[in-house]
């Protein structure tokens, strides 16, 4: 589990993302660089690092389930994720 501090600080970025990115869209296309740089830092998605939604954890994630490695395996293997089993030959 990360800690919470860690979970929230991305919770603000990930809003931050979101009410800017209309804006950053315009001023991308726009070729306005002096107003992004005014922008706050955290806006940028660049500054989002995936996490596992369950326990918060960077490392070992998978984009497409959303979850880490290890949240991976414990739910396939008790069957909480569709169309997924053990591989066995």
């Amino acid at each position: 589990m990360a800690k919470k501090s860690v979970e929230a600080r991305q919770r603000k970025r990930e809003a931050l993302v979101a009410r800017y990115a209309e804006k950053r869209a315009a001023l991308k296309a726009a070729g306005d660089f002096q107003a992004l740089d005014s922008l706050p830092r955290n806006a940028s998605p660049v500054r989002l690092k995936n996490r596992c939604q369950l326990t918060g954890r960077p490392k070992g994630y998978m984009r497409y389930f959303g979850l880490s490695r290890v949240m991976f395996r414990d739910m396939a293997l008790a069957g909480k994720i569709p169309g997924v089993r053990k591989a066995s030959w």
